[in-house]
């Protein structure tokens, strides 16, 4: 029971890139686990948890576009995704919220799957589309475009630059386009296409990530509104908090993350983290 109860405590519940890592080994363990012991049923499974590129039957199991990122090949296949969204989910938190990157992480996987659904018509795409790797390329990718002159340092590489690696990722995908495993690649190249579009967007003031506020409906009579001042204050505090982001922001789309001062990036950690 002790075992557990540490357990409990060291998994965060409201940390969701932590959530996102427990839910795919979970899957992970599940499905290895049923293909072992019951190898038929896990082939008959497959179709309905992957995604399997088969004309109208692929919207038939809609879901399959997004269940699919949740699924490994193998378990080198989980570790070196996991491994990579624990460090790209660091990196993105840097400048952007818990809310953004889960909303860039799911279209990034639907992204991932919607290219290679229509590139299904037009190529052999193999058994089935599995694996987080388009989910992951996408905050890869945006982060890149956001902030492609921050630094990262790498074993061996030393420090290189977000756009370098950005690059270099997208030439392998495009030189493995001849490769048995096409569909693969055009999944990456899908999500990588969605980072690149959020961040944009999000340039010219539009943030798909942000929810939408019900605007209030008009109302013949009027009623005496009291003012909470506490409420008030905290609303102007927000404001200036998201002036004070939006000019760091600029700064570092001007001259790159390493321009900021250690302020501006302890600023910037602490938002990421609320």
């Amino acid at each position: 029971m002790n075992i557990l109860d540490d357990l409990k405590r060291k998994i965060n519940v409201r940390d969701k890139v932590q959530l996102l890592i427990i839910c795919n080994i979970v899957v992970f363990v599940l499905l290895y686990g049923l293909s072992v012991v019951a190898p038929a049923v896990y082939h008959s499974l497959f179709p309905y948890v992957a995604f399997v590129a088969d004309g109208t039957l692929s919207l038939v199991r809609f879901w399959t576009f997004l269940s699919y990122s949740f699924v490994h090949a193998n378990i080198w296949h989980l570790l070196l995704n996991m491994i990579m969204l624990f460090f790209v989910s660091n990196l993105f938190f840097t400048f952007f919220t818990t809310r953004q990157f889960l909303f860039v992480y799911i279209i990034g996987a639907l992204g991932g799957s919607a290219l290679y659904y229509l590139s299904s018509f037009f190529f052999g795409m193999g058994y089935g589309l599995v694996g987080a790797s388009a989910a992951v390329m996408a905050p890869l990718i945006a982060l890149a475009t956001f902030a492609p002159q921050m630094e990262v340092r790498l074993a061996l590489l030393g420090r290189v630059k977000m756009i370098y690696i950005a690059v270099v990722i997208i030439l392998i995908d495009l030189f493995q386009l001849s490769s048995s495993n096409v569909g693969g690649h055009l999944a990456h190249l899908g999500g990588a296409l969605v980072g690149f579009a959020y961040i944009f967007l999000l340039k010219r003031g539009i943030d798909l990530a942000k929810p939408k506020k019900n605007k209030p409906k008009n109302k013949s009579t009027f009623k005496q509104v009291y003012v909470n001042k506490s409420v008030e204050k905290n609303v102007s505090k927000e404001e200036s908090s998201q002036k004070q982001i939006d000019t760091i922001l600029d700064k570092i789309s001007r001259s790159g993350y390493e321009s900021l001062s250690k302020e501006e990036k302890e600023f910037l950690f602490r938002q990421g983290n609320k």
